[in-house]
C-alpha cells in the first residue's frame, strides 16, 4: 500500500538525497512479513543470544509452536495477553507467536511494581502473563491485587548454550522460587501443549488492526496503554531501513534497548527480523559486557538513548576497539545535547568508525523514531527531518493553526506509523489524533519545536510535565500520588535534575503532616513505600524535606521553581 499526501507542505523534500520520499508499504501481519523473511533466510541467524545463535527457520518454528501453545491454552485473536520479560528470545517468540493468531501482545517492563503490574493488567484487560523466573513472585503478589487465570514462566537458561546454561540454572535460577499457581505453567510444559494442535490457529487478520499495545503518558503524563497496528510496526522497519540509507540485509545490530520499548521493539528487533538482519540480544546493559559484545560480534548498528552513548565515551573496555564496523548509530529518547554528540562523534573517529551518530525523534504514539538526521546532511541542534511518508507540522498550541517557519509551536505529525489511540481513553483520543481542515488526522505530540524553511526539525521541550532518565519516561504526577499515600506525608513534588550518566535523575521534595519527625528513619519509610509502588528506574534518588512548598497564585505547586533552584545549584 502507498501513504501520501498531496496537500500537505513538505520543505525537507530536497535533503532525502538518495533515500525515497514515497514507499510502498506491506499489507501483511508482522508474523506474515517475518515468516516470509524467514523462509527466504534459512539459516541465516535472526537472533543470538549470550553468544546462541537463533536461525530464521528456528525463529519461524518457534513463532508457529508458540501460536500453537497459545492457542491451546484458550487464547484467541483480539485478546490481550502481558508479556513482561527482558530481552531474550521468548520475549521476540510470543510477539510473533501471539500475532500469528490475532492475539495481542502488551508489553511492558519486568522491573515494574507490584501495583504497576496490576494496572497494565487492568488497563489492557490482561488475564494472562508471561514473564521470567526471577520476576514469578511479583506476579504472585498482584493475584492479591486482581486476579490472574494463568502465569507462564520462562527461563534464561532455555535460550542458553551449554555449559552456560548449566550454569544459569545452578547459580542463579534455582534461587528464584518455584512455580506453584495451580494453572501457571513452565515454559517448556507450555510448549508442549502446541504440539497437539494441527490447524484453525492462523488468524485472519487485518494489517490495519491492533497488533502490539506499548504503555506511555501521553499529552496528560497518566500511562496509558497505546495499540499499535501491524503497518504501524512494517512501515516503521520500512522507513527506518530506508532512512539508514546502508544494507540493513545480513547486518547486525545490537539490541541493548529493550523489548517494552517502543525503540527497542520496533528498530532494534523488528526492523532487523522484516529486512532479514541479525538482533543481538542484551538482556542487561552493563558497561563491561557491552564493550566485550561489540567486540566480539562488530555489529553494523547501535541504537540508543543518550545515557548509553555517554557510558560508551567514559567506557576504558574499549580503549584502542576498531569500530570501522559501524553503519549506523542512532540516538533517541530524549535528546542529545550539543556537547555529547560532539563528544561521541569524536570518540567514534578516535575507533576508526567512518560515520557520526544521528540524532532522531519520535512518540509511542508512532511506535518510536519518525524523524532522524539525513545521511548526508545535518544540522546543529536539529532532529533532522521526517521519515518517508511522515508529515510534521508545527501548530500554535491549543489549535490546528499551522505556523510560519522557524515559529515555536506544537509538534504535530501523520503517517503510516501513526497509532490506533489509547485502550479506554476517548477523551484524550480526541485531544491527541484530531482532523485539521486539510482532512488528515494529525496527532499532537505535546511537545514544542520549530521547523526551518528546509523542512529541519528542532526540539524544543515538552509541553507535558515528563522527566526522561536513562530513556525511560518518568511521570512526576505519579509518583506524587504515591508518595503522597504514605500516611506521615501532607504534600509532595517531583522535579527531574541533571545526572552525568542518566541525562536526569529523579528528585522528591516532601512536606511532612504535624508531629511527624524528619529524618532518616522517616526517609527510609518514605522509600520502602516508593519501592512497593514504583518501578526500580523510576525511584527518587533524592528526597529533601521542606517546611512547605512554593506555590502559584492558583494553589498549585510550582514545580518550575524547585526545578530552578536545582540547576542553579
Amino acid at each position: 500500500m502507498e501513504y501520501k499526501l498531496n496537500n500537505v507542505a513538505t520543505p525537507w523534500l530536497s535533503s532525502y538525497g538518495e533515500v525515497k520520499p514515497n514507499l510502498n508499504y506491506s499489507e501483511k501481519t508482522m508474523s506474515g512479513a517475518v515468516l516470509e523473511r524467514a523462509a527466504m533466510e534459512g539459516d541465516f541467524p535472526a537472533l543470538t543470544f549470550m553468544g546462541k545463535a537463533t536461525s530464521y527457520t528456528r525463529l519461524a518454528e518457534q513463532t508457529d509452536l508458540v501460536a500453537r501453545s497459545f492457542h491451546a491454552l484458550g487464547v484467541r485473536a483480539g485478546q490481550r495477553v502481558l508479556v513482561c520479560l527482558p530481552n531474550v528470545p521468548q520475549a521476540v517468540f510470543c510477539l510473533y507467536g501471539l500475532n500469528r493468531i490475532g492475539a495481542i501482545p502488551t508489553m511492558v517492563h519486568p522491573l515494574s511494581a507490584v501495583s504497576e503490574l496490576a494496572f497494565y493488567m487492568n488497563e489492557g484487560n490482561c488475564s494472562l502473563a508471561v514473564t521470567l523466573d526471577q520476576f514469578y513472585a511479583k506476579f504472585q503478589e498482584v493475584r492479591k491485587q486482581r486476579p490472574i487465570e494463568r502465569v507462564l514462566v520462562c527461563h534464561a537458561s532455555d535460550e542458553l548454550a551449554f555449559p552456560l546454561s548449566l550454569g544459569q540454572r545452578l547459580m542463579t535460577e534455582r534461587k528464584f522460587p518455584k512455580v506453584t499457581g495451580e494453572k501457571d505453567l513452565e515454559w517448556k510444559a507450555f510448549l508442549k501443549l502446541g504440539e497437539s494442535v494441527t490447524g484453525g490457529y492462523v488468524a485472519d487478520k487485518d494489517y490495519r488492526t491492533e497488533a502490539v499495545v506499548l504503555f506511555s503518558g501521553g499529552t496528560t503524563g497518566t500511562t496509558k496503554g497505546i495499540m499499535l497496528s501491524d503497518l504501524n510496526f512494517n512501515a516503521l522497519a520500512w522507513q527506518t531501513a530506508n532512512m539508514a540509507n546502508q544494507e540493513v540485509h545480513h547486518s547486525k545490530m545490537l539490541a541493548a534497548m529493550p523489548v517494552f520499548h517502543g525503540f527497542g521493539l520496533g528498530v532494534c528487533i523488528h526492523t532487523l527480523m522484516f529486512i532479514g538482519g541479525t538482533s543481538i540480544l542484551v538482556p542487561r546493559f552493563n558497561v563491561k559486557s557491552y564493550a566485550k559484545l561489540i567486540r566480539r560480534t562488530k555489529p553494523n548498528f547501535i541504537a540508543g538513548v543518550p545515557t548509553l552513548f555517554e557510558a560508551i565515551t567514559r567506557n576504558r573496555y574499549l580503549d584502542g576497539a576498531d569500530l570501522g564496523c559501524l553503519r549506523g548509530v542512532f540516538s533517541g529518547g530524549d535528546s542529545l545535547t550539543i556537547e555529547l554528540k560532539k563528544k561521541f562523534d569524536a570518540f567514534l573517529a578516535a575507533h576508526k568508525a567512518t560515520i557520526r551518530v544521528r540524532e532522531g525523534y519520535g512518540t509511542t504514539e508512532c511506535v518510536t523514531a519518525c524523524c532522524l538526521t539525513p545521511y548526508n546532511k545535518e544540522k546543529e541542534g536539529s532532529i533532522g527531518i521526517p521519515f518517508p511518508d511522515t508529515y510534521f507540522k508545527i501548530c500554535k498550541p491549543g489549535t490546528q493553526e499551522t505556523l510560519p517557519y522557524g515559529e515555536e509551536g506544537e509538534i504535530c505529525l501523520t503517517g503510516p506509523s501513526m497509532m490506533l489511540g489509547y485502550i479506554g481513553h476517548e477523551e484524550e483520543n480526541a485531544q491527541t489524533l484530531q482532523t485539521h481542515p486539510d482532512g488528515h488526522v494529525w496527532l499532537h505530540t505535546g511537545d514544542l519545536g520549530r521547523m526551518d524553511d528546509e523542512g529541519f526539525v528542532y526540539f524544543s521541550q515538552r509541553m507535558k510535565r515528563m522527566i526522561v532518565t536513562s530513556g525511560y519516561n518518568v511521570y512526576p504526577s505519579q509518583l506524587e500520588n504515591i508518595i503522597e499515600g504514605h500516611p506521615a506525608v501532607q504534600r509532595s513534588c517531583v522535579i527531574g535534575v541533571r545526572d552525568p550518566l542518566k541525562m536526569q535523575r529523579v528528585k522528591a521534595f516532601v512536606v511532612l503532616k504535624e508531629n511527624c519527625q524528619a529524618d532518616e528513619a522517616m526517609r527510609d519509610s518514605i522509600m520502602k513505600h516508593c519501592k512497593a509502588h514504583i518501578a526500580k528506574y523510576a525511584l527518587p534518588t533524592e528526597i529533601e524535606f521542606r517546611d512547605s512548598l512554593p506555590t502559584t497564585l492558583v494553589g498549585k505547586v510550582a514545580y518550575t521553581v524547585l526545578e530552578k533552584e536545582s540547576q542553579a545549584e
